[in-house]
């Protein structure tokens, strides 16, 4: 599975109450090495001690309301042997955003990478961290590790439906794997809504994916890897993915991805391929696009983002009827956009973007 609660010994905590007060708490671990030979029992009880603070509220608004923001980005392990972290200022602003979003105290851009960058570099310095692999080229990096980097804020302490005044932002790190189970394949469209119109569908709120989570549990029985979401007012126009961006590789040479609004979160990972697919030539549209013109006009399609990076769709089903890409492999196109922005990421190719930072 690409995530788990195996987290890094060193966390990044913030709080505010009137500036923001840092500080990096480093918890109890061995090496990974005498961590992996330790029983099972003991290992798993060392690894949890890591999950937990003491001193921090049970009872808050983010435990009994789910008001709360994060991010996701990733560390990845450079061909030279370096660290380098995929676009860092752009999930920085984006949870400024979301912060601001749901009234709470934002966290400064500036903190925010320069926290990422030191809690990932802390760690590397202890051993945690996976190293570059020659066989990650065999398939373009889609079983390559990296470092999940998840930023988040904790409310304080209260009862009642109010307002976080005086959060914490806490910066965890763990290493992980390719994101979508194997044995599933293609995707269904979910009678469930992901979001509605004024909502908080454009914030990564916590509380946005109780559904998402529903539905991809929903879509995973029935032997789906994804779901997808259509809008809420007509349900006719395709918004996205479970916790992913979508494109459409259209027989006329388009490739569409819907546009963003407040129901659609605005994707890193998508923003990246719009910018590759315009490099090569594509005719790139950010607009609607219809279940029946997905369906009916489309020759490739994929999912896009921090852990799925551009994840090919093979086939979408949608109220008993199944339509199948590519003749149920991956497209040209959609290889051509994961390979390049594995390559970029890993270091494989020169990064003419800037995109990539150094630990």
């Amino acid at each position: 599975m690409a995530f788990s609660l195996n987290s890094y010994p060193v966390v990044y905590r913030a709080k505010y109450s009137g500036a923001w007060e840092e500080g990096y708490i480093e918890k109890p671990h061995k090496t990974q090495a005498e961590e992996a030979a330790l029983p099972e029992v003991e290992r798993e009880r060392l690894i949890a001690s890591r999950n937990y603070f003491d001193d921090m509220p049970l009872v808050g608004y983010s435990t009994q309301y789910g008001l709360s923001v994060f991010e996701g980005l990733k560390a990845l392990p450079q061909k030279d042997g370096g660290l380098a972290i995929f676009r860092p200022g752009k999930n920085a602003a984006r949870f400024f955003r979301s912060m601001k979003g749901l009234y709470l105290p934002p966290f400064p851009e500036d903190l925010f990478v320069k926290a990422c960058l030191e809690v990932v570099r802390r760690n590397a310095a202890l051993g945690f961290t996976p190293k570059y692999s020659q066989d990650w080229e065999k398939d373009s990096f889609s079983q390559a590790d990296a470092v999940y980097i998840r930023p988040f804020t904790y409310s304080e302490g209260g009862v009642g439906v109010k307002l976080s005044r005086e959060p914490w932002v806490l910066i965890v790190c763990t290493t992980v794997g390719p994101y979508f189970e194997p044995g599933l394949k293609g995707a269904e469209v979910s009678e469930r809504t992901r979001a509605t119109p004024n909502g908080t569908g454009w914030i990564k709120a916590a509380s946005n994916y109780v559904i998402s989570a529903m539905a991809k549990h929903e879509a995973a029985q029935r032997g789906f890897m994804e779901c997808i979401y259509l809008d809420a007012l007509e349900r006719k126009y395709v918004e996205e993915g479970s916790s992913c961006n979508i494109f459409f590789y259209l027989k006329s040479g388009e490739l569409v991805t819907p546009e963003l609004g407040d129901t659609i979160l605005p994707g890193i990972t998508r923003e990246s391929i719009i910018e590759l697919a315009r490099d090569k030539g594509i005719n790139v549209s950010e607009r609607r696009i219809s279940i029946d013109e997905a369906l009916s006009e489309t020759r490739e399609c994929f999912v896009s983002g921090t852990a799925a990076g551009a994840a090919p769709i093979e086939s979408l089903t949608y109220k008993g009827r199944t339509v199948e890409f590519s003749g149920g492999k991956r497209g040209d196109l959609t290889a051509e956009i994961h390979d390049t922005i594995k390559a970029i990421q890993y270091g494989r190719i020169a990064d003419s973007k800037g995109w990539m930072v150094r630990v």
